[in-house]
């Protein structure tokens, strides 16, 4: 292998490491030191920046932005909240299918953080362990994203596969339901070969008796919510249903509008413009707020993130296709599960769904041959997507940290091998039951 390829892989993987130290938004910042050293010291050309997935995510945020000032978030978490206290004994079900609706429905996994406290306080009640309820709701909250109808990564597969013969809505009519079995079926191997017993954990026993465990209370939250909350809701839900609605309708397979009036993204983002307009009037939000609101700051870190490693990623692939194209076609074709491998390391290091799907599946496409003429290699890809989602394999990702510091029984905890912490399990079993369903779904819908 040449000098230069060696360098240039270090700096790649040097870049990423350096970015998840960092944490937040460093992963982004150390994204760009890489384009920096790869393009002036290396001899790489720059790779294009993926400006559409991230006005996608500008766009998203801020209708989410609004609609969380308005009340909307709470709103949905108080009824996600009673769904829990009701039907206690099924949290392992119930927790991660309603962190996965919510990220299904707002484009964004960072709405579980609000169901974090909720989880933990009704699984003590039960004397079930938090650590089981959370890591799959954690989990959920990851893998959702590649079937959300609003998020940046569904997008963006959407837009490379559509001139191949998948449109938006059969993409979501294949994620859809094999991410979602794929929580569910990795909900029911955990509740039945788990130990949840509570009050058998050392470690909870220990916090019982130094007094660090806070009493459960079994009253729901009494929070008062503005009357905007439920109608702010109602406007996101019914913008939601216009944008698919109008994907579907551009579609080849259907084609009642003519594509050229409003492109697929850009009717994403001005919809979504549309909806936080419409939350700001009807609602009467202040404005001056939006920027104040954990939505709009997670959205501003995703943006970053995404510019940087995606861009870094982009550069570094762009300058080995042809050694990429022959490795992938000589691979993928005789396995194709080893697609969803290299994604699901891909995304374990990227950080985020968007930045891999934007990096690396354009790559794939070429790899693999794939032409409006030749479309037989584009259920590996579909099949394959919900690996993308491996955020939770290095435990530093901003829900799984939540889960950790939020679960007050310790039962949620890294061990001391980094890998060995209780998200890693229900991770990878909830991506290889995904991905083996896709490979079912896939060339049957395609």
């Amino acid at each position: 292998m040449d000098v230069f390829v060696i360098l240039q892989i270090i700096v790649l993987f040097g870049a990423i490491f350096l970015g998840v130290k960092l944490g937040g938004m460093g992963i982004g910042y150390a994204g760009g030191l890489g384009v920096v050293i790869l393009t002036i010291f290396l001899g790489l050309n720059p790779g294009q920046i993926p400006w559409d997935v991230i006005l996608i995510i500008m766009s998203v945020i801020g209708a989410i932005s609004a609609m969380q000032l308005a009340g909307g978030l709470d709103y949905l978490v108080h009824v996600a909240e009673r769904i829990l206290r009701r039907n206690p004994k099924h949290i392992n079900y119930l927790a991660p299918a309603i962190t996965y609706f919510l990220t299904i429905f707002a484009g964004t996994g960072h709405t579980a953080f609000s169901m974090i406290p909720v989880i933990v306080e009704v699984a003590k009640g039960q004397n079930i362990k938090p650590s089981v309820p959370l890591s799959i709701s954690v989990v959920a909250s990851q893998i959702a994203i590649t079937a959300s109808p609003v998020s940046a990564a569904v997008v963006a597969m959407s837009g490379f596969l559509e001139p191949f013969g998948c449109s938006y809505p059969t993409l979501l009519a294949i994620c859809i339901p094999t991410t979602f079995l794929g929580c569910m079926i990795t909900a029911f191997f955990m509740t039945k070969f788990s130990n949840l017993d509570l009050s058998s954990d050392p470690v909870y026993q220990e916090r019982l008796k130094l007094g660090q465990v806070t009493p459960i209370t079994n009253a729901n939250n009494k929070k008062v919510l503005p009357k905007s909350a439920k109608l702010s809701v109602w406007i996101f839900l019914v913008g939601v249903i216009a944008i698919v609605l109008y994907a579907t309708a551009i579609s080849k397979n259907i084609a009642w509008i003519d594509p050229v009036v409003l492109p697929r993204n850009d009717a994403i983002i001005s919809f979504m413009l549309f909806i936080a307009t419409m939350i700001a009037l009807l609602c009467k939000i202040k404005t001056a707020y939006l920027v104040n609101t954990s939505t709009f700051k997670a959205g501003l870190s995703a943006c970053v993130c995404v510019l940087g490693v995606a861009w870094l990623g982009d550069t570094f692939v762009k300058g080995h296709i042809p050694e990429i194209k022959l490795l992938a076609s000589n691979l993928i074709v005789a396995y194709p599960f080893l697609l969803a491998v290299a994604l699901f390391f891909a995304s374990m290091l990227l950080y985020s769904q968007a930045a891999t799907t934007q990096a690396l599946i354009p790559t794939v496409i070429v790899a693999l041959g794939i032409t409006p003429e030749n479309t037989a290699s584009v259920p590996i890809i579909v099949a394959s997507f919900a690996a993308v989602s491996a955020l939770f394999v290095l435990p530093t990702y901003p829900t799984l940290l939540g889960a950790v510091q939020m679960d007050d029984t310790g039962t949620t905890r890294i061990g001391k091998y980094v890998f060995n912490h209780p998200f890693f399990f229900p991770g990878v079993l909830t991506i290889v039951v995904s991905v083996a369903l896709g490979f079912v779904f896939a060339p049957i819908m395609l």
